[in-house]
């Protein structure tokens, strides 16, 4: 992951995102959620970076550490040189002005009693990009941008479909200009024939924006199509992370390939002479992850010596990094 620092938009270092677990009336704490486990990574100019797992994984958790929605345990991230992991709320507006975010639920996400202009022009206001005065215009250039027809500014959420509602929230996520831009499972919640049209959209906007995209989801098939780098969880820690092309024909860690053998195959006669990894057991509790290797209780590869200290995420060549003792 060593990359010039002038190509890189973003590095996480170490994060850590632990929630407390209180009871009674005094709230006493009896133990801590493991969402994010000391995780590192790094985002580059111009490119996406897809994050994959299984629900619960804590993908969603490191998107809204590196939004600071939520105050990470510990750990740093880098943003524009600075080190925005601790800063205080008055600083922060600054770096958040360069940091868009698109949400999974394009119902839930846009306030209701709100035309969609005001939902696209409220950035704009908030970080004084432009005045009341030239609001309009650029709302309007950023509808066109989307997709959307400017005369739509006046309507209100429930005048839109499902996919016109998500055109909003990325005209929303532009209207700062961004380097970055937080994609949560932007797609989970639309059509299959809408989603094609999304990422087609984020893709024209990427060359076209010169943006910077930390893609969240679940869907491998879209991760793959959409993604330069593709990092892969599993219970709060990253067990991969290569180029997209080179981590689905070449997948080293047991639990890529297992969630890889799970892609469906547009053909019968491959998809039924293919061997499906099916795990054993469960996904343990982040309250009480296993030692040493997160993956070891479930893993057919597993040794002694898995349980006992954490793999190191290792350049095995290439750029492709692991963190897996057995490879």
């Amino acid at each position: 992951m060593d990359t010039s620092s002038n190509d890189k938009v973003m590095k996480v270092e170490n994060l850590k995102m632990y929630f407390p677990i209180t009871r009674g009336l005094l709230r006493r704490k009896v133990g801590e959620i493991k969402a994010v486990d000391d995780i590192s990574f790094e985002i580059n100019k111009n490119e996406t970076l897809g994050l994959v797992g299984e629900s619960g994984c804590g993908k969603t958790t490191t998107g809204r550490c590196i939004l600071r929605l939520y105050e990470p345990t510990s750990g740093s991230i880098i943003f524009s040189g600075n080190d925005i992991s601790k800063m205080p709320e008055r600083k922060l507006k600054n770096f958040r002005r360069n940091m868009g975010t698109i949400f999974q639920d394009p119902y839930g996400s846009l306030n209701p009693r709100q035309s969609a202009g005001g939902i696209v022009g409220d950035p704009l206001l908030v970080h004084q990009m432009a005045t009341k005065r030239d609001v309009k215009d650029k709302v309007a250039e950023l509808f066109r941008i989307v997709g959307l027809d400017p005369d739509m500014m006046d309507r209100v959420p429930h005048e839109f479909s499902g996919g016109q509602r998500q055109r909003i929230g990325i005209a929303r996520a532009l209207a700062c200009s961004p380097s970055l831009i937080i994609c949560d499972e932007p797609i989970s919640a639309l059509d299959v024939s809408i989603q094609a049209q999304i990422i087609n959209l984020l893709e024209e906007l990427q060359e076209k924006l010169a943006l910077t995209y930390l893609f969240i989801a679940h869907d491998l098939a879209v991760v793959q199509h959409i993604s330069d780098r593709v990092g892969v969880m599993y219970l709060g820690r990253i067990m991969e992370i290569a180029e997209s092309g080179e981590l689905y024909e070449n997948p080293l860690h047991p639990y890529t390939k297992a969630l890889l053998s799970a892609i469906p195959i547009p053909d019968p006669v491959a998809e039924k002479t293919r061997t499906r990894i099916v795990l054993k057991g469960e996904v343990p509790s982040p309250v009480n992850p296993p030692p040493g290797c997160h993956f070891h209780p479930r893993c057919q590869l597993a040794i002694p010596e898995c349980s006992q200290a954490r793999p190191p995420l290792r350049d095995v060549g290439s750029g492709h990094y692991v963190a897996c003792i057995r490879v």
